[in-house]
Parts: C-alpha cells; structure tokens; sequence
C-alpha cells in the first residue's frame, strides 16, 4: 500500500488554503479579537458584522471549540485520509493555533503531518 500524497494539484490548494487560513487567523485576532476600540465599541453595543464576528470567536476561543474541532477534523484526516479532511483540518488547526488553542492545535497539526503518511483509501 502507497501512503496518501497528495498531487502537485491538491498540494497547491493545501499550501493556500492553510497560508489563508493562518493569515485570516492572525487578522481575527489582532485586529477583531484583540483590539481594544473596537471591543469597547462592540461592548457598548454596536451592531456590525465586525462585533458579530467577534462574539462568535470570543465564545469559541473561551470555549476550546476550535482546538476539539481542529483535534477530530486532524483524527479523521488521520483515520482515512482524503483532501477534504486534510483541508478541514488543516483550517480548522491554523485557527486554533492562533487564536490560544495551542494545545489542542499542536496535537492536531501532528495528525495531519502523520496521515501523510498513512496508506491511501483502497478505491472503490
């Protein structure tokens, strides 16, 4: 059995949309979650899609959500590896390392380095 490589193809998407989703994870949390006039605007009840975004992130950051969804997507990328998988938890564990899951996150971004190496799906 072959271990899961992704072509040159799908080895593209990956590098973008994980280089994307690590710059918008940046931009959340610099610019939204972390910056003070606008979370004293927001708290003083403003309605934008601006405060909406970062009452959504807040409850998942304080949660853990992110680095438990990063940690399932990285086990069934792991399990059976497919680029949908891959993707999904290559997402969901740049948001997670940036925005203070790092545990979880690290866990889940050596999933996705070991299904690499994992033998591809039989095709059906």
């Amino acid at each position: 059995m072959r271990p899961f490589t992704p072509t040159a193809r799908q080895s593209n998407w990956l590098i973008a949309t994980g280089f994307s989703a690590f710059g918008y994870a940046i931009y959340l949390r610099y610019m939204i979650l972390e910056n003070v006039p606008a979370g004293l605007a927001c708290d003083a009840g403003l309605k934008t899609w601006l405060c909406f975004s970062r009452q959504v992130f807040h409850a998942l950051d304080n949660s853990g959500a992110l680095g438990w969804i990063a940690l399932i997507a990285a086990a069934g990328a792991f399990l059976r590896p497919g680029m949908v998988l891959v993707s999904l938890a290559l997402v969901t564990t740049a948001l997670a390392l940036v925005l203070h899951n790092a545990g979880l996150g690290g866990l889940a971004g050596g999933l996705i380095v070991l299904s690499l190496a994992r033998p591809a799906p039989a095709p059906e």
